[in-house]
């Protein structure tokens, strides 16, 4: 199912920002992540916009992708943005070297070709 209109700018913004956290974690062990305060920065950031970017993506559009987590997505971003004082660095990591690739392939299937430069 192609994306409704309003919603492909948000569909780009989520691959945008799910390509920079993997380009942030390539190369990285989880100790050079908890070592380095600027790289979590960078990678809570982005997970953070992805989040932002699926909170708004239209009801329809998500049920024409039911693969890809909304919910889950959305709630990350929650815990980021009011609960940044209970961020556990570990659970990040895990959707930083594991969950943002496969967000990744999901939205590369349903984002339209003319939109991507990746």
């Amino acid at each position: 199912m192609r994306p409704e209109e309003r919603d492909k700018a948000y569909l780009w913004d989520m691959l945008d920002a799910a390509l920079a956290v993997e380009e942030f974690v390539r190369g990285k062990t989880y100790h050079d992540y908890l070592a380095n305060r600027m790289l979590r920065g960078a990678v809570e950031r982005h997970v953070e916009i992805v989040g932002e970017a699926a909170r708004r993506v239209s009801e329809a559009t998500r049920q024409g992708s039911p693969e890809i987590p909304w919910c889950a997505i959305v709630g990350q971003r929650n815990v980021l943005a009011h609960e940044y004082d209970e961020i556990l660095h570990e659970a990040i990591w895990g959707i930083a070297t594991r969950r943002i690739p496969e967000l990744i392939a999901m939205l590369r299937k349903i984002i339209p070709d003319e939109m991507r430069d990746d």
